[in-house]
């Protein structure tokens, strides 16, 4: 599996704006920009061997091609998210941003005129008036610009470039190497062997990329498999329990109930209530979220603004 972020609703080359509402989504990268701005819940967000907690109306912003992850802290986390593909940036060179939360860099006067930005940003791309894509477009690059100005960056060199994407295909191989044989016995050393690495080189690696061991993202494959299917319904728990690679049910129970707060069988309650609620939510290995059809997004925006 090909862990990049795959936004289906795209409408403009180069830029998607849209609403989202999130339970965790996976370690993952993609070549855009992206801006995120937390509407209700806190969101825990992962980046390389950092972890912190956005809290509601603040802003976190990725540099391209830099793995992240995100997670809900109690309630699932709604946001606006806007990515700029460096495709409609020729004059922007490859750079990473070194601080990703702009509150901590912009005034209360700034914030409030990038937020006032990104929701017209947001207003045009739903509404489609004449020329709203060239609009839109121009809009965004200053709101890039606003946020490459205050927050500290810099420019990656060539070799540096290199080593991005060099770290970044390794890690979709890891990601699809998990993805094969979660279910089965999984060893690091299988993977060492294939990349021809050592396996405290692969423990670095892992641990800087996905800010945690090769073991305890295994498991987490495992609890989203297993949370997959019982959202899925028709099968029995030790059924949930043998296919998502754990062998004991005792075991996985209690550790389902450790990772989550609840039983699988109160998960099971939860995913049928959350299916009632709506039916646009996306239960997969990699995510539990919600995208928002245009009509749906037009409310919100009539909703919360």
């Amino acid at each position: 599996m090909n862990e990049l972020e795959i936004i289906e609703h795209r409408q403009i080359d180069g830029l998607s704006i849209f609403f989202d509402t999130i339970d965790y989504r996976t370690p993952h990268v993609h070549p855009e920009w992206e801006l995120i701005w937390v509407l209700d819940h806190p969101l825990v967000v992962t980046c390389s061997q950092n972890q912190f907690l956005v809290q509601p109306e603040q802003m976190v912003l990725f540099s391209p091609n830099e793995p992240h992850e995100f997670h809900k802290k109690e309630n699932s986390s709604t946001f606006i998210c806007l990515q700029i593909s460096s495709s409609i940036l020729p004059a922007l060179p490859n750079m990473k941003i070194d601080e990703k939360l702009p509150h901590e860099y912009l005034s209360e006067q700034e914030l409030t005129q990038l937020k006032d930005s990104v929701l017209n940003i947001l207003k045009a791309y739903l509404h489609r008036e004449a020329h709203y894509g060239l609009w839109c477009v121009g809009q965004s690059c200053m709101v890039l610009h606003q946020l490459l100005t205050r927050l500290p960056s810099h420019i990656l060199t060539a070799e540096e470039t290199a080593s991005v994407n060099k770290r970044n295909a390794r890690l979709q191989r890891l990601i699809h190497f998990v993805d094969e044989n979660y279910m089965h016995k999984i060893r690091l050393a299988d993977f060492a062997k294939a990349e021809g690495c050592s396996m405290s080189y692969l423990s670095r690696f892992i641990k800087e990329t996905m800010n945690q061991n090769f073991q305890d993202y295994v498991k987490s494959m495992r609890f989203n498999c297993a949370c997959k299917l019982i959202a899925a319904g028709g099968k029995r728990m030790l059924d949930v329990c043998m296919e998502s690679g754990f062998s004991d049910y005792r075991y996985f129970s209690r550790a389902f109930q450790q990772q989550y707060g609840m039983t699988p069988e109160e998960y099971s309650h939860y995913a049928q209530k959350l299916q009632l609620e709506t039916s646009s939510v996306r239960h997969s290995l990699h995510s539990v979220e919600r995208f928002y059809t245009r009509e749906e997004s037009l409310k919100l925006v009539d909703k919360l603004f």
